[in-house]
């Protein structure tokens, strides 16, 4: 195993050698957090184009080996609290386990085995003395929320403590088409984030950055406040962050970096709806 330190420019999924568990230094948890990578075949039901997955292809997941899942979680957080990690891997002001959190390379909702795996994460937690101490999250793009497995699964993740980071990138259906790569309507998107936010703690996270050197579009950023308005007092608050890693799809070379003033600004309109706002230019 390599003692190179982990970088929050770089979020490898086999950094730890193993299939579904990765360390990650992330800048808005703040810490170490254990990625759950449930598509470990880089497939995804959405293409956003600022996504950092390599080959990313349109799909679900194949089948999960919970046992495996549940040996490789064991492993790591043995080898968090007990072994070298923190001290070989992670910079001295990130030594701190925030998070175990499903993420990786695709949808973890689209895993038919999502709601046993969330069981699965909130008993190895409590086995490692670790639950009410880090926080179990599920970091989705919210597509799949009509579906009672995956409620059932954040309810799972809501009554354990934990909590959602809802993906909202846009707020016209132009906008998702643009940025997401799908369909979907935004009153469909906020009737998904609406039953989320009822079954756990929810925050929204925005992806917002330069595209061909223009920034988001005035009407863009007014529809998405539009979408959020009604939900706002359902909210946690609102994650903004912009590119810390270049994109992997075709858009790459038309994508640029959100300037800090721009997102404070962002942020304070959102603000104004009475929502907490955390801000990762």
């Amino acid at each position: 195993m390599s003692r190179i330190l982990l970088k929050t420019e770089d979020h490898s999924r086999d950094s730890a050698g193993m299939r579904y568990v990765y360390p990650v230094i992330s800048r808005r948890a703040g810490g170490v957090s254990v990625g759950i990578n449930l598509n470990p075949n880089n497939a995804c039901n959405w293409r956003c184009i600022y996504c950092q997955v390599p080959d990313l292809t349109r799909g679900g997941p194949p089948p999960i080996d919970l046992a495996l899942l549940e040996r490789e979680l064991n492993d790591f957080l043995n080898w968090v609290r007990s072994g070298d990690f923190m001290a070989a891997r992670v910079s001295e002001g990130a030594r701190r386990l925030v998070d175990v959190a499903f993420s990786g390379n695709g949808e973890p909702t689209s895993a038919p085995e999502f709601s046993a795996a969330v069981d699965l994460v909130e008993r190895v937690l409590a086995t490692h003395d670790l639950a009410g101490k880090v926080v179990m999250r599920l970091i989705t793009n919210g597509s799949l929320l009509d579906r009672k497995a995956v409620q059932k699964g954040i309810a799972g993740i809501g009554n354990a403590g934990g909590e959602v980071w809802f993906k909202v990138d846009a707020g016209t259906a132009a906008g998702f088409a643009r940025i997401n790569s799908t369909r979907v309507r935004p009153e469909l998107v906020a009737r998904r984030l609406a039953c989320c936010a009822a079954l756990a703690p929810t925050w929204v996270q925005t992806c917002l950055f330069r595209m061909d050197g223009e920034s988001p579009a005035a009407h863009e950023m007014q529809a998405y406040l539009a979408l959020l308005t009604p939900l706002a007092s359902e909210l946690a608050g609102v994650h903004l962050y912009s590119l810390a890693r270049p994109s992997l799809q075709k858009e790459a070379p038309r994508l640029g970096r959100m300037e800090a003033g721009w997102m404070e600004e962002m942020a304070e309109q959102i603000r104004r709806l009475g929502l907490t706002v955390h801000v990762s230019p």
